[in-house]
């Protein structure tokens, strides 16, 4: 009875556009032209970053809208009134020739973007298992890596475009979850990599003792980035990362830090997880606005040392919006202005 119905009530449609000329061919064509658009219309979607067909449109802006670790985790932890290391003035007067430098910026340095890139997806991102391997860069470090799988996009950029330490870093700005790898590279459309883990950005969880991560210290390496959508915020509220050499890094780590290299510090040097801070009293009043957010954020939450590399470069991503002549003012801040918070080793 229902489609008896129905039918009689399309007939009339269909009579009345042949009675204007236009024969039922060209009504079923038309039909079909707009079911093929509306099947494109709802395939749309950003490739980068929900590659699943579905609607979400993951921007990096969106993270700063969601909690990256809870509030007493210690990349958020306001270190500015702790007491002194005993060895502080050691360990300061050992990289007090270092200067300050910004490891991050716009435009290009040997045909790649310059910091360490992310990018944001969505909770339908589709997820895929990395395979951990090694290559002439460094060792496979699978047993200490998380399985995964990884909701990281086959297109996601690539620190240095393959070169040098190779981090990946994916965040799911729906679930809170941080996907990273090191040493990554694409192969027959799969990520392979030297190690990768994974955060759950509203826990405090820390990695198995003695674990790696995408970093050398066992850390997480977005929530130390400087990112160019803070300081439009005005405000950095946590702790950045930072490198040191080998010679300054004592082969040891302490917490939230689970592992440490064959480094070659003494005893006047900092483990991996170590925390340093702008000195209170030193006058950012001439730096630029800019600077000046990311001045007092070392002053409040100070560096946290994270991996072996030149000393006292702070990591960040790349933005076309820094300007890099501004950023090189930082350097005129040697290690010296710095201080190291106590630690125990």
């Amino acid at each position: 009875m229902t489609l008896w119905h129905n039918s009689f009530s399309v007939m009339p449609k269909i009579i009345l556009m042949k009675e204007h000329g236009l024969p039922l061919v060209f009504l079923c064509f038309i039909l079909l032209l707009s079911c093929q658009k509306q099947k494109a219309d709802d395939s749309k979607t950003d490739p980068g970053t929900n590659p699943t067909g579905g609607t979400c449109n993951a921007q990096k802006q969106d993270l700063e809208n969601i909690s990256v670790f809870p509030a007493d985790n210690p990349w958020n932890e306001d270190i500015s009134a702790k007491p002194l290391d005993p060895y502080n003035s050691q360990i300061i007067t050992a990289i007090s020739g270092s200067k300050l430098k910004a490891d991050f910026g716009s435009g290009l340095w040997d045909n790649a973007s310059i910091g360490i890139p992310f990018v944001a997806v969505c909770g339908s991102q589709q997820k895929s298992i990395v395979n951990f391997r090694a290559n002439g860069t460094d060792g496979n470090y699978g047993d200490e890596s998380d399985a995964g799988p990884y909701a990281i996009p086959i297109n996601a950029p690539i620190e240095g475009n393959g070169q040098g330490d190779s981090h990946v870093i994916a965040v799911d700005k729906d679930n809170g979850i941080l996907y990273e790898l090191y040493n990554a590279s694409v192969n027959n459309g799969h990520w392979e990599a030297s190690s990768g883990a994974i955060f759950d950005l509203k826990l405090n969880l820390l990695r198995t003792e003695g674990w790696t991560s995408a970093d050398a210290a066992g850390l997480p390496i977005f929530p130390g980035l400087v990112r160019y959508d803070e300081i439009l915020k005005g405000s950095i509220d946590h702790a950045l990362r930072f490198t040191l050499s080998k010679a300054n890094v004592m082969p040891a780590y302490i917490s939230p830090a689970r592992h440490k290299v064959n480094s070659s510090g003494g005893q006047y040097s900092l483990p991996f997880g170590a925390r340093i801070r702008l000195k209170a009293d030193f006058d950012i009043s001439s730096f630029s606005a800019t600077n000046q957010v990311i001045l007092n954020a070392l002053k409040k939450y100070g560096l946290i040392l994270a991996d072996i590399g030149s000393n006292m470069y702070i990591s960040g991503a790349p933005d076309e919006r820094w300007n890099n002549d501004d950023l090189r003012q930082l350097g005129n801040i040697s290690a010296s202005s710095f201080e190291v918070v106590k630690f125990n080793n």
